[in-house]
């Protein structure tokens, strides 16, 4: 189950703490789709406001509100937005 966070601040010290280099915010409009990528760095998502669907090997997964989730550095994916778009909070570390 995932951890409620109650403010982007509570989720940066924690994952500052946890050795995370970097913690920002991130917000996506409504039905974006960002192709298959990959990132030079591990992440680690918290999903403060609205829903995707995140995309590796071909298997989609529906993230909403109050769910986290990880993405291993160099690791394919493919992110959809829902009607609302998202805003999400994400821990980077190199």
């Amino acid at each position: 189950m995932s951890k409620i966070h109650s403010t982007f601040e509570s989720f940066k010290s924690e994952k500052l703490a946890m050795g995370y280099d970097e913690v920002l915010t991130r917000e996506w409009a409504p039905h974006l789709v960002n192709d298959t990528h990959e990132h030079p760095f591990d992440s680690d998502v918290y999903v403060a406001q609205g829903e995707l669907w995140l995309t590796i090997a071909g298997q989609a997964q529906h993230f909403k509100a109050g769910d986290s989730f990880k993405v291993p550095k160099h690791l394919p994916h493919a992110e959809k937005y829902g009607e609302q778009g998202a805003l999400f909070w994400a821990a980077r570390k190199n």
